[in-house]
């Protein structure tokens, strides 16, 4: 295998990742829960950054066109557009924020636990302004629905994918 197939393939394999664990969810009223942050972190973690943004733009693209990747097996315009659509987009930050941290600085468990943490605060800040301005919700209720119930299963993502990644800290990331 040449070195330009493996990265594409561990990209559309992470794609694929990342639509299988939008539908592993519980639902709430507004924005429901499920693993896609943990692959999103995973593809950060295990891919350069150039590979990490394209997994993301190639999930986000088959959403786009409406194949049902997105949570609840949903699709479509729309749902970019809609009040979710910051956090579907957030997943780009997150894997920026990681991917680009993991190249800079020495590899270690807590490294990564933290640029996991970072990833998702740069997640829930876009798709939090995101959903307060399609809903015109103010910060404290948009806080509720969107950021307080996500953190204890966040951090449980964060250190899963950080024990994930274990077996990548020592080796060469594609």
């Amino acid at each position: 295998m040449n070195n330009q197939t493996k990265p594409l393939i561990q990209c559309a394999l992470l794609a694929g990742a990342i639509a299988i664990c939008s539908q592993i969810q519980i639902p709430l009223p507004m924005v429901p829960i499920n693993l896609a942050l943990l692959a999103v972190h995973v593809a950060g973690i295990v891919l350069k950054p150039k590979y990490a943004i394209l997994t993301v733009l190639v999930y986000i693209a088959l959403g786009f066109v409406g194949l049902p990747v997105f949570s609840n097996f949903s699709g479509g315009a729309q749902v970019l557009f809609g009040p979710t659509g910051g956090y579907i987009l957030g997943y780009l930050l997150d894997a920026i924020l990681i991917s680009y941290g993991m190249q800079k600085l020495k590899f270690s468990l807590q490294t990564v636990l933290i640029l996991c943490i970072i990833g998702t605060l740069g997640c829930y800040i876009f798709g939090t302004i995101w959903f307060m301005i399609i809903t015109q919700t103010a910060l404290p209720l948009a806080l509720v629905y969107c950021v307080i119930p996500f953190i204890p299963g966040d951090m449980i993502k964060a250190i899963l994918a950080t024990l994930l990644a274990k077996r990548y800290l020592l080796s060469k990331r594609i």
